[in-house]
C-alpha cells in the first residue's frame, strides 16, 4: 500500500466520523426529504406561490459541513439541476450570517448587497468549493450518497431560501437552503420545512414580527425584492400559520 493510498484513506475515515459528529443534532437525509416534500405538495388553499416545481434541500451544520441533501422529484431533472448547489449555498449562508441571538435569512440580505447597499461585495466572499460541488454522479444528487455530504461546499446566496436552524435550548445548528422555484417561493418552502423539522427555536430577527422572514417593505435596509407570483401574500402569513416556536 502506496503512503498516497494511506494518507487517502485516512482522510475518508476521518471525514466519516467528523460528518457523523457535527451532524448528529440534525435530520436525517429522510427527515428532510419528507418535510420538503410536504411543504411542496401544498394544497389548493395554501399555494407557496412561485412556479410550483420541484425542489432541492439541503442542510448544513455549524461548521459549514453538508449534512444531507435532498430533492422532491424522483430523479436529478426533475428539478433544476443548478438548483442544487444553490441550495447548500443559501443553507450555508444562513449558517454564516446567523448567530445565538440574532437569526439572518438569505432573503434578508437581499437590499443590503445590492450596489450602494451596506453589505454591497458580500455575496463574493467565501465563494463555492467547486471540487465539492460538482463531485459525484449526477443520479445520485439529491440522495443519501450525493457526494457534497461530509463536506464543506461554501458560498454566499443573498435571495430568499436559506434559513438559520435552532434547537430547543436556543443553540444555532446549522441552516437549511432550498432552491428550484422563484427565490421568493424559496423561502416560504424553507420556512415551512424548518417549522416541520421543529428546529425553529428563532431568537430574533430583523422582520417586523422579529424573526428572519423575508420582507417586501419597500425602503428596508433588510428588504426582498417582490417576484410577483402571490409568493408575498404567503409570505406574510406564515408568522402566524407557521410561527417560530418558543
Amino acid at each position: 500500500m502506496s503512503m498516497r493510498t494511506v494518507l487517502v484513506t485516512t482522510s475518508l475515515l476521518f471525514s466519516a466520523y467528523g460528518h457523523a459528529s457535527v451532524c448528529d443534532a440534525l435530520p436525517s437525509h429522510s427527515d428532510l426529504t419528507k418535510a420538503l416534500k410536504a411543504s411542496v405538495a401544498t394544497t389548493s388553499e395554501e399555494k407557496n406561490g412561485g412556479l410550483e416545481l420541484n425542489m432541492w434541500g439541503s442542510i448544513v451544520a455549524r461548521d459549514g459541513t453538508v449534512c444531507a441533501v435532498s430533492r422532491t422529484g424522483d430523479h436529478f431533472g426533475d428539478q433544476w439541476p443548478g438548483s442544487r448547489v444553490i441550495s447548500a449555498q443559501k443553507a450555508n449562508t444562513a449558517n454564516a450570517f446567523s448567530l445565538p441571538k440574532l437569526a439572518l435569512s438569505t432573503a434578508n440580505l437581499w437590499a443590503p448587497t445590492q450596489p450602494g447597499g451596506s453589505l454591497f461585495g458580500l455575496q463574493f466572499s467565501n465563494p463555492v468549493d467547486i471540487n465539492v460541488a460538482y463531485e459525484g454522479e449526477a443520479e445520485k444528487y439529491g440522495t443519501g450518497d450525493d457526494a457534497m455530504v461530509g463536506e464543506r461546499i461554501g458560498g454566499v446566496n443573498v435571495f430568499g431560501g436559506g434559513l438559520a436552524l435552532y434547537g430547543k435550548d436556543g443553540t444555532i445548528l446549522g441552516a437549511i437552503g432550498v432552491s428550484g422555484d422563484t427565490s421568493c417561493a424559496d423561502h416560504n418552502i424553507a420556512w415551512k420545512t424548518r417549522h416541520a423539522l421543529k428546529l425553529d427555536y428563532v431568537p430574533g430577527g430583523v422582520s417586523d414580527t422579529g424573526d428572519d422572514n423575508i420582507i417586501y417593505t419597500d425602503g428596508h435596509g433588510f428588504g426582498h425584492v417582490n417576484c410577483g407570483n402571490g409568493e408575498a401574500d404567503v409570505a406574510m402569513k406564515l408568522p402566524e400559520m407557521y410561527p417560530v416556536s418558543k
